[in-house]
């Protein structure tokens, strides 16, 4: 009688999968060491399922996460097939003693209510006193009113201030001021967070890393400006000035060009 095998043997294992992800995203180990800042033999070594140069648990499982997020997928079901691979994470510390604190905690005191209802009655006689008292005098200050010198009709008007008008808030179209001579681009992270690597014309890296979402970065060179998109569908793209028109679905790695003059992808 034959067994067969069961899904979760089926299953890739936790560098496996980090492997092949990283290749179907279209980035090699160096672009991944780059952007994470995870020493390249150990994104070796973790993709060939070998965790003893991570440094423990709490740093593999770290490495875990960073690699996934970075690659695309989800974090959390890597790090439960570790934990069940290496005996699972550490018990919490119990909290007992901040429970026998809670029972040693005396009764609170009751409040006073005698003390308050005397006080409350003490204000109430005299609110009472004080507003019979205002009334007898009431008359006589009217009639000093009526004896004195009557208001004098000149005095100063109060006088009223304009608020100040709005400042325009300034929009997009400021990046069309990029200087003619020079390539310059801006990236803008509006519907999600990306990896990008920025090169000028000399190869020469100006950036490569996360750009997170709501961040924007801009880039000039003289001559052309290189670029990777790790997720092009997150990133608003403007050129020498220019919007380029979005056309890169979620999760679409990109490499593009762009040179001085009208946007074109190289």
């Amino acid at each position: 009688m034959s067994i067969g095998n069961s899904p979760e043997d089926d299953r890739p294992s936790i560098g496996r999968a980090l492997q092949q992800a990283r290749i179907a995203a279209g980035l090699t180990v160096e672009e991944v060491s780059s952007s994470t800042r995870v020493r390249i033999p150990i994104v070796h070594a973790i993709e060939q399922d070998d965790f003893s140069r991570c440094g423990g648990d709490v740093y593999a499982r770290g490495h875990i996460r960073t690699l996934a997020r970075a690659v695309g997928l989800d974090p959390e079901p890597l790090v439960e097939e570790y934990d069940a691979d290496h005996g699972g994470r550490p018990a919490p510390t119990p909290a007992a003693p901040l429970f026998e604190a809670e029972r040693i905690r005396s009764e609170p005191r009751r409040p006073n209510w005698t003390a308050a209802m005397v006080a409350a009655i003490v204000a109430v006689v005299g609110f009472v006193g004080f507003t019979l008292f205002s009334g007898e005098d009431e008359p006589t200050n009217t009639a000093q009113v009526a004896e004195g010198s009557k208001p004098d009709k000149t005095a100063a008007k109060p006088t009223t201030t304009k608020p100040a008008a709005p400042k325009p808030v300034p929009s997009e179209s400021a990046i069309a001021a990029a200087p003619r001579d020079k390539v310059t681009v801006k990236l803008s992270a509006d519907r999600g967070k990306s990896w990008i690597s920025v090169k000028d014309h000399n190869g020469r890296g100006l950036f490569d890393g996360l750009l997170l979402q709501g961040e924007s970065k801009t880039f000039q060179d003289k001559e052309r400006i290189d670029l990777v998109l790790g997720d092009a569908g997150a990133i608003s793209l403007f050129v020498n000035g220019k919007q380029v028109e979005d056309r890169f679905g979620p999760g679409q790695v990109e490499r593009l060009s762009y040179t001085k003059g009208d946007p074109e992808a190289g």
